[in-house]
């Protein structure tokens, strides 16, 4: 009976420990920045990670010779989702609270809805949508806090580099509606070759020097190689495959409300960071945001 019951709960229980694995990911991002260049994290993150996808891969029988015609777009996918998106949240992080960082990430879906009305015929535009890209960007304001004298330079530069990468996060569901989506190819042969394409890209242009540096600290190493890496790229990718099959693609989307609140109150919590009421209202203001959007 009560295996039967944790067996109806598991479901749920791994909905919410993906928002905890995601929501983690920022304060993982921190430490390791202190001893390693951001390439350097990434590329180990991306390595370590692509592993567990690829085996997983294998054995489903999901990768297919014949989807070398389509190596392009995956290099594409490489830069916009894993590349781009994962260097410039490392370069956010390591600027900002860890915290304000993960709540700056929950603005991809705005950029998507933006560039989703330019590029997609379907994607219309209504009432609830403006309002909510509206609130979306009181949020990120209210986090930018641009009168707080305060704020330097250095907050400003993570600012941006935390909305660059949501902005090519966002544009990677665009690029994959209108070219990656027809080809009907499996979420892990999709995952495979995006982080091998991007394996590929950081190998040429990651300055090897010093990346063992992050080994003689246990916490950023056991951060970046199990945390970031292992759980927060591999497991964590085929969690939200179990979730899709699951709940299917609408329902485990919602999982991203879960990370910026986990990243605030880890930050909070374990790096004793400080939270301000206006950053939890910032926060509310995106995910409601975004909220209306996806509704």
């Amino acid at each position: 009976m009560a295996f039967q019951q944790l067996r109806k709960q598991l479901p749920l229980l791994v909905f919410c420990s993906l928002g905890i694995i995601w929501g983690s990911n920022f304060l993982y991002m921190k430490y390791a920045a202190k001893y390693i260049s951001a390439t350097q994290i990434v590329f180990l993150r991306v390595v370590l990670a692509l592993i567990p996808i690829l085996i997983y891969a294998w054995s489903t029988k999901s990768i297919k010779k014949a989807h070398l015609r389509y190596t392009h777009h995956f290099l594409v996918m490489s830069l916009l989702a894993t590349v781009i998106y994962y260097f410039c949240f490392v370069k956010g992080a390591s600027l900002l609270y860890s915290g304000v960082a993960g709540a700056l990430s929950g603005s991809a879906p705005l950029f998507t809805f933006i560039l989703g009305l330019i590029f997609l015929k379907e994607e219309k535009c209504t009432l609830n949508k403006v309002f909510g890209l509206i609130l979306g960007a009181l949020g990120i304001i209210l986090l930018a806090k641009p009168f707080d004298a305060a704020v330097t330079t250095t907050t400003w530069l993570g600012i941006a580099y935390m909305l660059a990468g949501s902005l090519s996060f966002g544009a990677s569901f665009i690029y994959t509606k209108k070219y990656i989506s027809p080809l009907k190819i499996a979420g892990e042969a999709l995952v495979s070759y995006q982080l091998l394409g991007a394996a590929l890209i950081l190998g040429c242009i990651t300055d090897f020097k010093g990346i063992m540096a992050i080994l003689p600290h246990t916490e950023a190493a056991l951060g970046l190689f199990i945390g970031l890496s292992l759980l927060g790229t591999g497991l964590a990718y085929l969690i939200y495959y179990y979730l899709i099959d699951t709940f299917g693609a609408i329902k485990a989307s919602s999982v991203a409300y879960i990370p910026p609140v986990v990243a605030l109150l880890i930050g909070a919590l374990l790096a004793q960071e400080p939270i301000s009421l206006s950053d939890l209202l910032a926060t509310a203001l995106i995910l409601f945001g975004v909220w209306l959007l996806k509704k």
